[in-house]
């Protein structure tokens, strides 16, 4: 007679296993996992991950477009719109025209904008540490310089894309 697995044990035990058979499964679990994590944060913040990252490049890098912002990080340019409009409505960014260019705008960063970004760049490390709170700082280094250079290579792919 074989044992039989209670109905709420069945299967329980098969997510680790195909984890460790499919990296691919693993890596879009856990980083699905981060954004719904980094989503909820983020709105605690009053704002949302694309614009903090929209607000950090801008004060990394100055004014910028649209079109530069969301190549750089890698957000779909109807997402961008979005994103640039309401940054825009709450009096965080301004659209001008692109110098050189007509037909572009340059997002610039503005003093409400650098407040926010400012709020949320405080919160990063402690939502960081439970992120990750199960990795040491040595296997968060690592996977940092893992996923570097995963990134790194698929960058290198014909449209950018980390695919095989």
């Amino acid at each position: 007679m074989t044992a039989r697995i209670p109905t709420s044990r069945r299967g329980a035990a098969y997510f680790p296993q195909l984890a460790a058979e499919r990296l691919d499964i693993a890596l879009c679990r856990a980083s699905a996992a981060v954004a719904r994590a980094a989503d909820t944060r983020a709105a605690e913040l009053g704002t949302g991950v694309g614009q903090h990252l929209v607000l950090k490049m801008l004060a990394a890098v100055g004014p910028s477009s649209q079109r530069l912002l969301g190549e750089e990080l890698r957000i779909d340019r109807s997402v961008m719109v979005g994103i640039c409009d309401s940054l825009e409505r709450a009096g965080h960014v301004r659209r001008e025209p692109a110098p050189g260019d007509r037909r572009a705008y340059a997002v610039t960063l503005t003093d409400s904008g650098r407040a926010l970004l400012a709020r949320a760049e405080e919160a990063t490390p402690a939502f960081l540490d439970e992120a990750f709170d199960g990795l040491t700082a040595a296997e968060r280094d690592q996977l940092s310089s893992l996923l570097g250079k995963l990134l790194d290579a698929g960058a290198r792919r014909p449209g950018g894309d980390v695919r095989p």
